[in-house]
């Protein structure tokens, strides 16, 4: 898709990135607070925080965790879906732990979502079911 830009997520991105995680029909967050303003904030200043903009307008965002490996999130306006946002995100966001020494990234998302399709369909391995019933998920780098 011409035109989409892939960019480190900035304070001003919130509102949009706030209004994307909220409005997504699958993985929703049932608690809001358990997602607080500072871990938000440590992924922006701190981690890999990047989001997908199309003729100016924010349509996704993905975190990672730089540290230990871990994508946190990787979401998409559901108007957005299927234009390639998130497998570009997910791409930028690999590179990202790859440039930081990860030799493994690792997820979690719900079973027999369009999530888990999404990562399977990416080369993701499964690693089975974790206690809270969510699909375990890494993939080698490099």
């Amino acid at each position: 898709m011409s035109g989409r830009l892939i960019r480190k997520a900035t304070l001003a991105d919130q509102p949009r990135i706030h209004a994307i995680r909220m409005g997504v029909s699958e993985n929703v967050l049932s608690d809001p607070s358990r997602v607080t303003d500072e871990e938000v904030a440590w992924y922006r200043e701190q981690a890999v925080f990047l989001v997908s903009e199309q003729a100016g307008e924010v349509a996704g965002f993905a975190c990672a965790n730089h540290q230990i490996g871990l994508i946190w999130a990787l979401f998409v306006d559901p108007v957005h879906e299927g234009c390639g946002h998130g497998k570009a995100l997910l791409d930028a966001a690999l590179v990202a732990l790859q440039a930081a020494g990860i030799v493994q990234a690792h997820l979690t998302t719900g079973c027999g979502t369009r999530a888990e399709r999404f990562y399977r369909r990416q080369g993701w391995q499964d690693m089975g079911v974790s206690l809270d019933g969510n699909v375990v998920f890494v993939k080698p780098l490099g």
